[in-house]
């Protein structure tokens, strides 16, 4: 049978012919060959875009404001009281690229640490520097430094100049500022697990009473209640229940849910950093004395761990849905370096099948595009109903992929399953960064799109509120916890 070209509507045709019109000159359109680089961002107006179709695009995309699905950020308060510098614009996983670079960790801790003047910082990073300035991590730390301290470039001339601002910044009311006024950031999801106290990584409580309950609002995390610490009690200790047995456990996680269900957004795991996220559903009665010998402090064998663990999560996934919060799991790539287990990772997708499956009520929502088997990942939200996908973090360990990612899935998987920002980041400072290389993006995937002629610029127009904002408000109920979290009785008390 003879194959037909499919029909495009008048302004596909008009894009397509004014792309072949220009030879390409549409490549140059992105700014990067008109000389403006993705670190030259603005946070107040999109770049100037060379075609009335890209102007029209990113000015929509750079207007509309954003919902972060995925942080990790402390309190205001906590960062006001930390004793920190310039360099945490740098941490996290930057500071993960600069070892894979090279630095010896000797002058990677000294680098993050207090003490050493800015220039004697720079020094420890110039001959690392070069290595890493381009990659996504440091591309979301440059353009940070310069909408928020005016460094265009990090120097040896202009260390000072970012501590200045680091310390000018820090003030009351920071946090709205680079979230709300700069980011355009209506509210963000955050993920706790960090004690307050120190704003060191150690596990504290699964949900976090923020002072500023409606824009961070809060994540409540499953870890603990499947995996546990090291002694179980640590959780069970604010309930007041003596943990003897299973169904004493079981009663634990339904004071968490029963307490922090109402004001959470959704349920959280990572678990992914440890084991296969293959959970399978394992009834009460073969793991009852498996968590008796683990309470009682006797080893247990891998084996029993995993059924426990499985066991436990889905008692977990049971209460999250019962309280409507969906359940977000990590997938893909690691936060570490030398550390991360690649063919692990390459079955998370066809996990995530199965999880689909094996709860059809329960909405689950994969992270992190499962970079870099993203492709796989658009087939999951394509298949399974209850299977939702959240680039959060993606934009900065690949930039390229996550625009391929989301040009690809607009074209294949339904449009109100994705949230297309989060920025996953312990530090304020740095979501901005991340927020404006999200909405370059944004904006050059349907850009493209419509360039293709796989869109008409009608449609990718009316594609820019959800998949900024308003998938992620529906998803979350984000209105319903806003009003709930307005008269949460921590902030009353």
């Amino acid at each position: 049978m003879k194959s037909q070209k499919p029909k495009l509507s008048t302004q596909q045709k008009s894009s397509r012919r004014k792309f072949l019109q220009q030879g390409g000159a549409l490549v140059a359109a992105s700014g990067l060959a008109t000389g403006m680089s993705v670190t030259a961002l603005a946070a107040n107006e999109p770049p100037a875009q060379p075609t009335d179709l890209r102007e029209e695009i990113f000015a929509r995309v750079w207007n509309t404001p954003l919902v972060d699905t995925h942080e990790h950020l402390f309190d205001e308060r906590d960062s006001l009281s930390a004793k920190e510098d310039w360099t945490v614009l740098l941490s996290g996983y930057l500071g993960a690229d600069l070892l894979s670079a090279g630095m010896p960790a000797a002058l990677h801790q000294r680098f993050y640490a207090q003490g050493p003047s800015p220039g004697e910082k720079w020094k420890i990073l110039a001959p690392y520097w070069p290595a890493v300035k381009n990659s996504g991590y440091a591309q979301a730390a440059r353009i940070s430094l310069r909408e928020l301290y005016g460094v265009e470039e990090l120097g040896a001339d202009t260390v000072d100049k970012a501590q200045a601002g680091f310390m000018a910044m820090r003030r009351p009311g920071f946090y709205r500022k680079i979230l709300c006024e700069l980011g355009k950031i209506e509210s963000c999801q955050v993920n706790w697990a960090y004690s307050s106290n120190n704003r060191s990584a150690q596990f504290s409580a699964p949900f976090h009473e923020s002072e500023m309950p409606t824009l961070l609002m809060q994540d409540l995390s499953l870890n603990y209640m499947f995996a546990g610490p090291p002694d179980l009690r640590t959780l069970a200790k604010p309930t007041g229940i003596a943990v003897a047995g299973l169904s004493d456990w079981h009663k634990v996680i339904d004071w968490w849910f029963k307490k922090y269900g109402p004001y959470a957004v959704a349920v959280k795991t990572q678990d992914a950093y440890r084991r296969q996220i293959d959970y399978i559903p394992t009834p009460a009665e073969k793991v009852e004395a498996v968590f008796k010998k683990k309470a009682d402090g006797q080893a247990i064998t891998p084996q029993e761990q995993k059924s426990l663990e499985d066991h436990l999560f889905w008692y977990a996934v049971r209460k999250a849905t019962e309280c409507n919060l969906p359940v977000k799991l990590h997938t893909g790539y690691f936060a570490t370096t030398n550390a991360m287990p690649l063919a692990r990772l390459r079955d998370n997708a066809a996990s995530a099948c199965d999880l689909c499956r094996a709860a059809p009520a329960s909405r689950f929502v994969f992270m992190h595009i499962c970079y870099p088997y993203y492709e796989e990942l658009i087939a999951v939200a394509k298949q399974y109903t209850n299977a939702y996908i959240d680039m959060c973090w993606a934009w900065i360990i690949n930039p390229l992929a996550a625009k391929d990612f989301l040009k690809k899935y607009l074209v294949t998987a339904p449009a109100n399953k994705i949230f297309t920002f989060g920025g996953d980041y312990l530090n304020v400072e740095q979501v901005l960064g991340h927020a404006l290389m999200a909405r370059q993006g944004i904006a050059l995937a349907l850009c493209e799109l419509v360039e293709e002629g796989w869109l008409s610029l009608a449609d990718a127009i009316e594609l820019v509120d959800p998949i900024m904002r308003g998938n992620a408000k529906r998803t979350f109920r984000l209105d319903e916890k806003e009003a709930t979290l307005r008269n949460a009785p921590w902030r009353l008390s």
